[in-house]
């Protein structure tokens, strides 16, 4: 059951236009992402779901209920969407149970005492339910906040750079444990960050921004493995673009080998804008595509190295002069200037034509 459309919505701030034509859906229980670079437009579209700016053209609904269109806006509390600020908002003369039961004026004590105990119960903070919120960490005041917003049992969660202001570990951490509480309560979700590892460990779907537009609304894997134009490609995970020239529709030859996989159709010779069979692309090519091997005869020289615990991220200059990435386990410590062998080890074919 889908629980969340957003169809065709465009905003704007006098003439500058900030979202245009944006789409996507989640069904009931899904997590969403808008990921993207600050000012392009995420936090706009979500405050338009969440009821606190109009639209200009589309529509938004939760539950088949048209929340925003044109001319017609349902008020933000009438809309029965939970809110998790960045700041977490919350209410220093309230006990973390105060602050939880705060949405739950029409319910009856016993019913709402025992929706706090069950989500305090939820969230891991049954023993902290009298402390106020100085007395706890970054993280714990992040799960009282989803707890108050989880609270009414709201249609949708709406979450804003929830993780900004936490430490990297504690961000990471936290963002598989709000997934899971997401997940137990069946909750429809949506988040804004710039963080795509934020993005990834949370979301089913990302939609990645930008210019106030989607660029694909995809899995994480998909968005990675299988990026559908050059600034998601270089916006998600690292990579390395290297010149290629196209063989056939499955095939085309690159400094490092010959990828063998589904060939675009803008980049091959029976796409409707084929080029021909010798058309030269840019091939996207990940960290992980690139394997050190001692017994390969194509030898990369080592220009840079950043140490990762279990890995090295190593820059690359192959012989072309052309620049790639390659992540090597650490127990192969090269030094920087020296010579390694690598080879291809990738299963498909991301390019881009050239021009």
């Amino acid at each position: 059951m889908i629980e969340l459309v957003v169809q065709q919505v465009s905003q704007a701030y006098g003439t500058r236009q900030i979202i245009s034509d944006l789409s996507f859906s989640l069904a009931k229980g899904e997590i969403g992402c808008l990921l993207g670079p600050s000012g392009c437009g995420k936090t706009t579209a979500l405050r338009c779901i969440a009821g606190f700016e109009p639209i200009q053209s589309g529509d938004i609904r939760v539950a088949g209920e048209v929340l925003s269109r044109p001319g017609q806006m349902l008020s933000a509390e009438k809309r029965r969407i939970g809110m998790v600020f960045q700041d977490y908002a919350l209410f220093s003369h309230l006990s973390v149970a105060g602050n939880v039961g705060f949405g739950l004026h029409g319910a009856s004590k016993t019913a709402a005492k025992a929706r706090v105990d069950e989500l305090l119960a939820l969230v891991g903070l049954a023993s902290h339910a009298d402390k106020y919120p100085h007395q706890l960490s970054g993280g714990q005041q992040q799960r009282v906040a989803l707890a108050r917003a989880l609270a009414p049992r709201p249609r949708l969660i709406l979450m804003d750079e929830p993780f900004s202001n936490l430490d990297v570990e504690l961000r990471e951490r936290l963002s598989i444990e709000v997934r899971d509480i997401l997940k137990r309560e069946n909750t429809t979700a949506l988040i804004v960050t710039h963080d795509q590892n934020e993005a990834f460990a949370l979301a089913d779907w990302v939609g990645v921004m930008h210019q106030g537009r989607i660029q694909q609304w995809d899995t994480p894997y998909n968005l990675y493995h299988l990026p559908s134009n050059r600034f998601v490609a270089d916006f998600v995970g690292q990579g390395a673009l290297l010149t290629g020239e196209v063989l056939n529709s499955h095939q085309v030859r690159t400094e490092l080998g010959v990828l063998d996989g589904f060939v675009p159709p803008e980049c091959n010779p029976t796409g409707c804008r084929g080029c021909a069979n010798q058309c030269q692309v840019d091939v996207l090519l990940r960290p992980d595509d690139i394997v050190h091997d001692d017994d390969s005869p194509l030898l990369a020289e080592v220009e840079n190295k950043a140490f990762r615990g279990a890995a090295f991220l190593y820059s690359l200059k192959l012989p072309s002069g052309q620049r790639a990435l390659s992540l090597v386990p650490s127990h192969h410590n090269h030094a920087v200037g020296e010579k390694i062998g690598v080879r291809l080890s990738a299963d498909h074919v991301v390019a881009f034509r050239r021009g």
